[in-house]
């Protein structure tokens, strides 16, 4: 049986993601997807994930820089992939 998660992947609202660009990564709560922009919210700005695999199977990052307000409006043009994120998202700077 299919779930409602499973159905419409990560990109529903209110899931949290790791989002890896062509030039960042981002972490957030997906709020709306529209043909161009995936918005989220609760977003930050990951400089350094350190070991990729142990931060999304730990939730451990190297550096973050949290929006302070917002949503953020990423390009989907420029998505490389994107991970669920099974961890409280980070909103305090490191």
């Amino acid at each position: 049986m299919t779930t409602k998660r499973e159905s419409k992947g990560l990109l529903y609202k209110g899931s949290s993601v790791l989002i890896r660009t062509v030039t960042h990564y981002y972490t957030g709560r997906v709020k709306q997807v529209t043909p161009l922009w995936i918005v989220i919210e609760d977003a930050a700005w990951i400089a350094d994930t350190a070991r990729f695999a142990d931060a999304l199977l730990k939730g451990t990052l190297n550096e973050v820089e949290p929006y302070p307000n917002g949503p953020v409006y990423i390009a989907i043009g420029a998505v490389v992939d994107i991970c669920e994120w099974r961890h409280a998202l980070p909103r305090e700077q490191k």
